[in-house]
């Protein structure tokens, strides 16, 4: 391949992308095992399509903002190396699909012009952090939450403590006790809160969806703002360390937790104070920006349909605490829009709303600053665009990830049928629009990306057998999820599996049953409460026959062939096969990023270099022995073991001095000699292996 090199001001962004290059082209060469480049990769937002040979880029969008500049570079983007469509995800990245990965780099490179970055979108490491969208506008929040958001964002993007662990790490920031980032789902989810008159937060840990939902414990009740990224440091310091990393399936933080106890978890996470960065990290709420805000009135406005007009502003308005201004909520279909539409959207918005476009996680947008004069335009330019649908934030709004039109995990269609899910609430159950409070959420199987999880009726994608053994595409149906608020979630009940095609028929049972059987007031999750699991099995057991099934049934929704499943290697954060050599070329590199750090004085990155370092040569020798091991704790344990005799009885103790001192020039200096010798020892016996083995 050809050779790519980019300039720009930023000389760490100039690294990244050139050693991004320089991976594809060892790949390519077969320097770089396939399971390793995958993690390469992946840390640096290039994640693999359903489809062979090419890659969906996702592009981290902090708290989902974006600008108007930035959002045309995103375009100028997908239109040169994608398809010229956008593709808004419930974590409010963007992501564009069917990139060639040898572009990958230059990709990158041109949206870190306007400050758009790929890096850590995807990977095992702190993910995209979301944040209510409504942060710095709603008249109900104690403070804004998009500083604190921010900094942590900052904080740990190329934070050496987090850039190959276990699994991904997801982080919230709710703005009000509505909970509306969903504190309770993440590995930590942060809650605005005031005590005494200072600022601070409820801290949740441990939370996550997938195929076994766990709602997260309380960390504290108040945590004082300056105590918030320290404690986040810690976290993932003892995650880092004790995450289970050969089982997938279990090397969530969740797991962490219920392996070890939520009381012994707080106690490792207290040991790691004395090596912290900072003890203390006070966040710089002024970096709240000026927002452009709009210079254009269009106050002469018609709108044809005052009754559309009047229910759109019913559904999809927020009053800012800003006097005069209004936020206003786009439903976007699927979380898709094309370049074209985007760029005409920009050209007709720009200068009639704040230069400030928040991305939501139910795959839509949200205008902030718009003048109560230009509603009306702004509606007309919304309904021009096809975007002019009221309930943004209701049951018709569905939530879906994009299932099997892309992702290498989905069993069965969650788009297709989205679409047809919405047509029965706006035609058979129009009244729902104005409903908030009741949710529909669907994945293409059960990791949940859609978050059908904590919905209050949720799908995803699997598959039946046939009385002929023919397989056909299904539904999983769960009901009862939901946020509560103030940091209280419930995981929806499994209640029955249905073929795909049947989906609608749920629907309409459950809300003509909700409809006839509710009472006056009541919540959904209320109503299911009251029945119980075992009636809503009943009700919808009949569309479980599998004596009825007709020949569309065997064909999902939006295909034409007959199903088949056909399910990928997930690279969600996938355990990764750790080849020995790939092992000490890791380690040789963490030496010399420890290296430059010091150069650099900072000192605690050149810690956590330097014990990365050891514990990958570590890793190595015992690969080298056939002895396997599932966390970075149980490698360090089985290097004395079985290596002590040849590093020292205290190997272990020595690998593990970063818990114990601070992060001074001194300590970084001598742990960093440790660091390399040890390496240099650990080679010298690789070598000395191979060689009796020739």
């Amino acid at each position: 391949m050809q050779s790519f090199r980019t300039e720009l001001e930023n000389p760490v962004v100039q690294k990244d992308i050139i050693d991004l290059e320089k991976k594809i082209r060892l790949h390519h060469e077969g320097k770089i095992d396939d399971d390793k480049f995958r993690s390469l990769r992946l840390a640096r937002g290039v994640y693999g399509q359903r489809q062979p040979g090419v890659q969906m880029v996702r592009i981290k969008l902090p708290y989902g903002k974006m600008t108007f500049k930035q959002w045309e570079r995103i375009c100028a983007v997908s239109d040169e190396y994608s398809t010229g469509n956008l593709h808004f995800t419930t974590r409010q990245d963007i992501q564009i699909h069917y990139v060639s990965l040898d572009r990958t780099p230059e990709l990158w490179s041109e949206l870190e012009r306007d400050n758009v970055t790929m890096r850590e979108a995807c990977g095992n490491t702190v993910r995209n952090i979301t944040a209510s969208v409504s942060a710095g506008v709603d008249a109900d929040e104690l403070f804004d939450v998009t500083p604190y958001a921010h900094a942590m964002f900052e904080f740990f993007l190329r934070n050496p403590i987090c850039q190959e662990m276990g699994r991904k790490m997801k982080f919230s920031f709710s703005n009000t006790d509505e909970d509306t980032a969903l504190s309770y789902m993440h590995d930590l989810g942060m809650i605005s809160k005031i005590k005494d008159g200072k600022k601070g937060f409820k801290v949740m840990v441990g939370g996550g969806l997938g195929a076994q939902p766990r709602m997260a414990d309380v960390a504290y009740e108040f945590l004082p703002e300056e105590l918030l990224i320290p404690f986040a440091e810690k976290v993932l310091r003892v995650f880092d360390r004790f995450g289970e990393r050969n089982s997938r399936n279990k090397a969530r933080m969740k797991y962490l937790l219920d392996k070890v106890g939520f009381d012994n978890f707080m106690d490792l996470v207290a040991q790691e104070e004395l090596a912290l960065s900072h003890k203390e990290y006070w966040v710089d709420t002024s970096f709240t920006e000026q927002v452009e805000l709009p210079t254009l009135i269009a106050s002469d406005e018609v709108v044809e349909d005052i009754d559309a007009f009047e229910t759109w502003k019913a559904t999809n308005l927020l009053v800012q605490k800003q006097q005069d201004f209004y936020g206003v909520f786009i439903r976007v279909p699927l979380g898709n829009i094309s370049t074209k539409v985007s760029r005409s959207l920009i050209d007709a918005l720009k200068g009639y709303v704040g230069d400030d476009i928040r991305v939501t996680i139910n795959q839509g947008m949200f205008l902030r600053y718009v003048p109560q004069a230009n509603l009306a335009y702004v509606y007309n330019v919304l309904l021009k665009h096809g975007l002019g649908a009221a309930g943004a934030n209701s049951i018709a709004n569905i939530t879906a990830c994009p299932g099997t039109d892309t992702c290498n995990l989905a069993i069965s269609d969650s788009t297709h049928i989205t679409t047809v899910f919405e047509k029965v609430i706006d035609n058979e159950f129009p009244e729902l629009i104005k409903n908030n409070n009741l949710y529909i959420k669907i994945s293409g199987c059960m990791n949940s990306c859609g978050q059908h999880g904590m919905a209050n009726i949720g799908f995803h994608g699997s598959s039946m057998k046939a009385p002929d053994k023919r397989v056909l595409p299904a539904l999983q149906v769960l009901l009862g999820g939901g946020t509560q608020g103030n940091g209280i979630g419930r995981a929806a009940d499994k209640v029955i599996k249905v073929p795909s095609k049947r989906g609608p028929d749920v629907l309409r049972i459950v809300l003509n049953d909700f409809n006839e059987n509710g009472q006056d007031g009541e919540y959904f999750n209320d109503y299911y409460d009251r029945f119980g699991k075992a009636y809503f099995y009943e009700i919808l057991k009949p569309l479980t026959d599998l004596e009825t099934l007709i020949p569309t049934d065997f064909v999902d929704w939006g295909r034409d062939e007959s199903f088949a499943t056909a399910i990928g290697v997930g690279e969600c954060a996938g355990v990764l096969v750790d080849l020995v050599g790939t092992l000490f070329l890791e380690a040789e590199e963490k030496a010399d990023n420890a290296e430059e750090a010091l150069g650099k004085n900072k000192y605690s990155d050149s810690i956590y270099f330097s014990y990365a370092a050891m514990v990958n040569a570590a890793k190595a020798l015992l690969l080298s022995s056939d002895i396997k091991c599932n966390t970075q704790n149980k490698i360090i344990d089985d290097f004395r073991e079985h290596f002590g005799s040849k590093f020292g009885e205290n190997v272990d103790q020595l690998i593990l001095q970063l818990k114990n001192n601070e992060p001074t020039f001194e300590f970084a200096k001598s742990y960093l000699n440790d660091a390399k010798s040890l390496l240099n020892k650990a080679i010298q016996l690789r070598e000395e292996e191979k060689a009796v083995q020739l």
